[in-house]
């Protein structure tokens, strides 16, 4: 009797164990944007978008996003930044990546996602951060959607705050914040 009661509580507890690979073995790398506003960490999901997190990630360890702008600031929709410099000069990147828009992650607020142009396979370093639910931008059947990678998980208050930024139209690029929004640092924590 009391072995059946034994081997019972072994079976409940390993019914409770997570049984998806990515629960146990998958970390979630955690990075930390250090503007001149203040701080946005996030978390990243690489069981979920595992090509644009590792192109990120190779990013931020070559230290390419040191010294770049919040771009493209649009209220109630997203900031945008990663690849211009304060003088609105573009830096180089890589090679474009796979979208991995299909990964069932949504551009909710607070959700991190990569830019690119009308090619779905276009991105390479810029990205931005939902401010507001923004489905739309969502894969839907016949649509690439634009992929979502991680989430905010500390500094909302900060995407908001840069969201209101005055802006202007500067060298052909709309809704640049006339103050510029510079990028510190981006780095990776809690290793």
């Amino acid at each position: 009797m009391r072995r059946r009661i034994l081997l019972g509580l072994l079976l409940l507890t390993s019914l409770s164990l997570p049984t998806h690979a990515s629960e146990t073995s998958q970390p979630y790398p955690l990075v930390v944007i250090r503007t001149d506003e203040g701080d946005i960490t996030l978390r990243l999901l690489p069981d979920k978008a595992p090509i644009t997190v590792a192109n990120f990630l190779d990013y931020v360890e070559a230290g390419h996003y040191n010294g770049t702008i919040f771009h493209r600031v649009i209220p109630d929709f997203m900031i945008q930044g990663g690849g211009l410099l304060p003088d609105m000069s573009e830096k180089p990147t890589g090679t474009p990546i796979q979208n991995e828009s299909r990964n069932r992650l949504h551009n909710t607020r607070g959700t991190i996602a990569m830019a690119r142009m009308n090619d779905p396979d276009s991105a390479t370093a810029q990205f931005f951060i939902n401010q507001r639910d923004n489905l739309q931008l969502d894969w839907t059947p016949g649509r690439e959607g634009y992929t979502v990678f991680g989430e905010v998980v500390a500094g909302m208050s900060i995407v908001d705050y840069i969201a209101t930024s005055p802006t202007a139209e500067v060298e052909g690029h709309a809704n640049v914040p006339v103050e510029p929004v510079i990028i510190r640092s981006i780095e990776r924590v809690g290793l």
